[in-house]
């Protein structure tokens, strides 16, 4: 088919893929802490080798897959340096009256708005579901639960491997309400993602399909 054939000539995965190996060749060399790195890192490199294997089965649309790209390069960043000693510049932080380096918040942030658009996509297009305010509310509800599952994941790995630097470990650099920030960043995520993108990702579906 003429769109099957426009899709497998397009440059814009075989780049993504460049980006996404010469930021993690460059988190993993700095990185001080391998373990560290591997749980900030591994994780979301292995969904994008799930996502360019089967790109050719389903293809998700070019907003999806920057996005993706987006994210991956956010959690390179935090495994290199550890989210709670990325060098986030100190004047911005004091100017915007932060106790803390929120560069944590932002991961977290961008763990809600990224699924969010994946989530969206997939289920449009592989199970109906219309744009919708239940649409809404059901990735909304799947970000959060994500997000919470992440939470039991990082307390699951300190108390078996980690049990005396937790709170080192975890990056709660003194906040003991750490876990419930970070929910609620990717719950904004999760929101705002689909208040703005809405209706720029349902064109880019529309394209994608009509490619297919």
């Amino acid at each position: 088919m003429p769109g099957s054939a426009a899709n497998a000539r397009s440059p814009l995965l075989p780049v993504l893929g460049v980006w996404c190996v010469a930021f993690a060749a460059w988190s993993f060399a700095g990185a001080g802490d391998r373990a560290t790195w591997a749980f900030e890192v591994m994780p979301l490199a292995l969904v994008l080798a799930v996502f360019a294997v089967r790109s050719r089965v389903f293809r998700f649309t070019d907003l999806a897959y920057v996005l993706l790209t987006s994210f991956f390069v956010i959690q390179c960043v935090g495994g290199r340096y550890t989210f709670a000693e990325v060098p986030f510049p100190v004047a911005l932080t004091e100017w915007l009256g932060l106790a803390r380096n929120p560069t944590d918040r932002i991961g977290h942030f961008f763990q809600g708005f990224v699924p969010a658009i994946v989530l969206r996509e997939w289920l449009i297009r592989r199970r109906g579901i219309q744009s919708s305010a239940t649409l809404f509310w059901i990735v909304t509800a799947c970000c959060l639960a994500f997000s919470a599952a992440y939470e039991l994941l990082e307390m699951g790995v300190v108390l078996v491997w980690y049990p005396n630097a937790g709170p080192e470990w975890l990056g709660q650099q003194g906040d003991p309400w750490d876990a419930q920030w970070d929910m609620t960043m990717a719950l904004c995520g999760a929101v705002i993602a689909q208040l703005l993108l809405s209706r720029l990702h349902d064109r880019a579906i529309v394209r994608r399909t009509a490619n297919t």
